[in-house]
């Protein structure tokens, strides 16, 4: 689980809902009405993007905001090296039982023991790279979606309840509350867009892009391991995935 999109999301919602705690009566800032414009309208607006297929399969991605863990590259590296030593001495098929931590360096390993060419194996799991992506992508999009959707609609829930109580200004006392709910709406579609779908967007985003590098390492890995390259030069191949800051350090493990 990632700690850190759950404390940032729940301390976000924590600090507006406290302000509304401190502020007054919480009850004022609850309106099914509104809740149901800017929700329902945000979703069916999302919805008509897309397929409905692709609508609920976002949601899956989204998952991955709260449950994602990746594989530290530093530890494909060293598991790639491995592997790559033993394919040098023993050859392809000596990896044959050899337990994978990763699931794409373990399909990629397991092709090349399959016996299929070096092109066809890195034409099968760059494939498998591009059509990852772009399912999670589909879900970022619909989450970018959302934050652009809700404050519309919040605003358009405004409106409606700008002209609700301009047609209803015989009593001057309803003004006042009138417009409170009036400007929920807004409120609502705000929250929504800032403090959920934004968040969850740009997290997919760092997560794709990781889940994107630490793939093509573990490509890399296995086209050096499938042509024999020598371990210590895979090593410093597979090095330059890693931040500069880091590199010196991976090499002195060698």
């Amino acid at each position: 689980m990632d700690i850190a999109t759950l404390l940032g999301l729940i301390g976000g919602l924590g600090v507006i809902a406290s302000s509304i705690f401190l502020g007054g009566s919480v009850s004022t800032f609850v309106n099914i009405p509104s809740l149901t414009v800017v929700i329902g309208g945000t979703m069916m607006v999302t919805l008509a993007q897309i397929s409905l297929g692709q609508f609920l399969g976002s949601f899956k991605v989204g998952i991955r905001a709260f449950m994602h863990s990746s594989t530290p590259p530093e530890k494909l590296i060293e598991e790639a090296i491995e592997l790559a030593d033993v394919a040098r001495k023993e050859g392809i098929l000596a990896l044959e039982g050899k337990e994978v931590s990763d699931a794409f360096l373990d399909s990629g390993v397991k092709l090349c023991i399959d016996g299929h060419p070096t092109e066809i194996v890195s034409r099968m799991l760059s494939k498998d790279i591009n059509l990852e992506l772009e399912r999670q992508m589909m879900g970022i999009r619909m989450f970018k979606s959302i934050a652009e959707a809700s404050p519309a609609m919040g605003m358009i829930g405004t409106l409606i309840g700008l002209v609700q109580m301009l047609a209803n200004m015989d009593d001057p006392k309803s003004i006042g509350p009138a417009m409170a709910v009036a400007l929920l709406t807004t409120l609502y579609g705000a929250v929504i867009a800032n403090a959920i779908a934004l968040p969850i967007a740009a997290k997919l985003k760092a997560i794709s892009e990781t889940e994107r590098l630490n793939k093509l390492l573990a490509l890399e890995s296995v086209s050096g391991i499938q042509e024999g390259v020598n371990p210590r030069v895979l090593r410093q191949l597979l090095t330059t995935y890693l931040p500069e800051n880091q590199r010196e350090a991976a090499m002195k493990d060698a």
